[in-house]
């Protein structure tokens, strides 16, 4: 299972690396925990290492929340520190968020693996669509809806980012931009909402995947690898902040265009792998 070529080994320690930066950058620029870069490259890293098959997505989904822990930490501070956080959201959010993505764990414990697939798919290639398209009158209305509509759209966005493997900023900037809010204020926003998504999430994982040990890779707490957080979470943090600095100081539509470009590559590279 272990017995794979150095070099091969290398490249794969690179993409890793290379994937804690563009995660980093990607959380502070667009309030996004990074999930969708992640998910796709630690599911090719689980592959190379011939982790079964119906393990490898939620492998990759409990790790990905994992990583983007202290990225979202990171980010949250330096929006929090420019008032751009909508505090009485994120804290509207918080509770069926939690709810919501301790769902998505339990269903995760039982979920076969073309379900994650499915969802990340349908989520990341509308969003990668959307990105492209590149509008910002998205606006329904400048009133926020009334307080349980609000917690049924937290509670799916807590669910729906449990499957994936984000922080919830891919759902909850398109929320927050129909509601009147500006990018800045809704990926400030959804950075502070990451926090609240990724730690109860990966504590799920964890658990959902601790009756699985026996076919998980070394050095894997349930469904959260050791050796992936080790990599991606150190440069995600460290230019989380750098990705939150230049979200207030440039225009995004180029990187826009790229990142969409990516989510629908990813996305094909998983519908074909369902066909």
């Amino acid at each position: 299972m272990l017995d794979i070529p150095l070099d091969q080994l290398l490249w794969l320690a690179i993409a890793l690396v290379v994937a804690g930066a563009v995660t980093g950058v990607l959380a502070g620029l667009f309030g996004v925990g990074g999930g969708a870069i992640i998910v796709p490259i630690l599911y090719q890293v689980f592959s190379v290492i011939d982790v079964p098959e119906a393990m490898r997505m939620p492998l990759s989904v409990g790790t990905s929340l994992a990583i983007i822990i202290p990225t979202c930490i990171a980010a949250y501070r330096t929006h929090r520190s420019k008032g751009a956080v909508d505090q009485p959201i994120l804290r509207q959010w918080a509770l069926p968020c939690v709810i919501g993505v301790a769902a998505g764990s339990f269903i995760a414990a039982f979920a076969p693996a073309w379900l994650f697939k499915i969802v990340f798919v349908v989520i990341a290639g509308g969003n990668g669509i959307l990105l492209l398209v590149g509008r910002r009158d998205w606006r329904v209305t400048d009133n926020l809806p009334a307080p349980w509509p609000m917690r049924a759209i937290g509670f799916a966005i807590g669910i729906f980012s449990a499957l994936m493997g984000i922080s919830g900023g891919m759902l909850s900037n398109i929320v927050l931009l129909m509601f009147g809010r500006t990018i800045q204020q809704a990926v400030a926003t959804s950075s502070g909402l990451g926090i609240v998504i990724s730690i109860p999430g990966t504590i799920g994982y964890m658990l959902a995947g601790w009756p699985k040990m026996a076919f998980l890779p070394p050095l894997s707490i349930g469904f959260i690898s050791l050796i992936g957080l080790a990599l991606l979470a150190p440069l995600s943090m460290l230019l989380a902040p750098f990705g939150a600095r230049l979200a207030h100081a440039i225009s995004k539509r180029q990187l826009e265009i790229a990142y969409g470009l990516y989510l629908l590559l990813v996305s094909a590279r998983f519908v074909i792998n369902l066909l």
